[in-house]
């Protein structure tokens, strides 16, 4: 394991704080902005956790009695040099227990450390009931993981964010999504945390010629993308929460129509490789009925793309009661599953507006969700909680 930790006077730094399990390239572009605002700022990931590829500063490997023991090691080294531990994403509160009591993280607690938590969504402390009764309808409904319960189930969902909730001091989330344990004093909405960085989802990005995509000038290029596909869709139909069996039929029906449309459809592609996709298209589609959007939108935004998504209206209310400002200036082209063949129809006709939208979503992924707002945002979070 090797940390790097320039621009920070290591003797007297602002804070030290570790992004454990580091939430996609979050931590890691995080971590390089607060280092220039005077943090000690590393990010650690665990083998296995698929988040290897962004590059952590430290790597360890929990599997195997030899390979614990280097991660206690780890965690006793973290905490003399760490004020602050980060944690991101459900059932990762832990470094070394294995059934995910926290016993570890407690224990940090107890010695003066600071526990910061970040959700990552549906499963994120809200049972499967309450999260399905959000109308227009059960988005569950079109989840393969709603039946299976070692995924996703009331039980599973409620004890871990009980969990959760009686071992971080701070937690962030963003979406609006309030019942069950979201519905904590705790919880706060933070969108800068889920940042990303301007000059690597860059509008004006060089894409190599292996990444280029081939069509007829005139075509809209409308790119759709799941993650996880086949374990999370009922590929036969491609129904999933992701609503690519909603997108199928309607872009086939603006073909039939005449419209000269393509949908780009990919999945489980890296996104140091998938912006290079992504700066081709014309139109970049998500989620029908969850009711709010992940990376895949705001790098759609940053890379001044007009993205299209269903908002929820109690989300958005929920949220304008911390981020009011955030929510009125959303560039997000609200669709349904009722309305979504018009937003699209409209979308292709007018060039100049899919432009337009595009430029207001690029300024507003830079003022809300880059690196440098993000590491502004925490370092105030931060030092609220270090009381200096």
């Amino acid at each position: 394991m090797s940390g790097v930790n320039q621009n920070v006077n290591l003797d007297r730094p602002k804070g030290r704080v570790l992004f454990v399990g580091t939430s996609y390239y979050n931590g890691k572009h995080l971590s390089r902005e607060l280092r220039k605002l005077g943090w000690k700022a590393d990010t650690l990931t665990f083998v296995g956790s698929g988040e290897e590829q962004y590059e952590p500063d430290f790597l360890l490997d929990r599997r195997g009695r030899i390979n614990w023991l280097a991660t206690l090691k780890f965690y006793l080294h973290a905490i003399k040099h760490y004020d602050i531990f980060h944690f991101s994403g459900a059932h990762n509160l832990t470094f070394l227990d294995r059934r995910n009591r926290c016993w570890d993280t407690n224990l940090l607690r107890l010695l003066g450390k600071k526990i910061v938590y970040s959700n990552n969504g549906c499963l994120d402390g809200v049972s499967q009931s309450s999260f399905r009764k959000w109308l227009p309808e059960p988005v569950c409904d079109s989840c393969k993981w709603q039946d299976v319960p070692s995924v996703c189930s009331d039980e599973r969902n409620l004890q871990w964010g009980k969990l959760r909730n009686e071992v971080a001091d701070y937690q962030i989330t963003l979406g609006g999504n309030r019942v069950d344990y979201n519905d904590d004093s705790r919880v706060h909405e933070v969108p800068e945390f889920y940042c990303l960085d301007p000059h690597v989802w860059d509008p004006e990005l060089l894409v190599p010629s292996n990444y280029r995509l081939s069509y007829e000038p005139g075509t809209v290029k409308i790119l759709h993308a799941v993650g996880n596909f086949y374990s999370r869709s009922d590929v036969k139909i491609k129904k999933n929460i992701k609503s690519t069996h909603l997108y199928l039929p309607v872009i086939e029906r603006l073909k039939q129509e005449g419209y000269k449309v393509e949908l780009l459809f990919f999945h489980d592609v890296p996104s140091k490789q998938f912006r290079y996709y992504q700066v081709q298209a014309d139109i970049v589609v998500d989620m029908l009925t969850f009711g709010f959007f992940g990376a895949n939108i705001r790098e759609a935004m940053m890379l001044a793309k007009p993205a299209v998504c269903f908002l929820r209206p109690e989300w958005l209310e929920s949220m304008k009661t911390e981020i009011p400002e955030y929510v009125k200036e959303l560039p997000i082209v609200n669709a349904t599953p009722q309305t979504i063949y018009q937003v699209l129809k409209e979308l292709v006709e007018h060039p100049e507006k899919r432009r337009e939208i595009g430029l207001r979503g690029r300024d507003f992924a830079i003022k809300w969700h880059s690196a440098q707002a993000g590491a502004r945002k925490l370092d105030r979070i931060y030092t609220d909680l270090l009381g200096k």
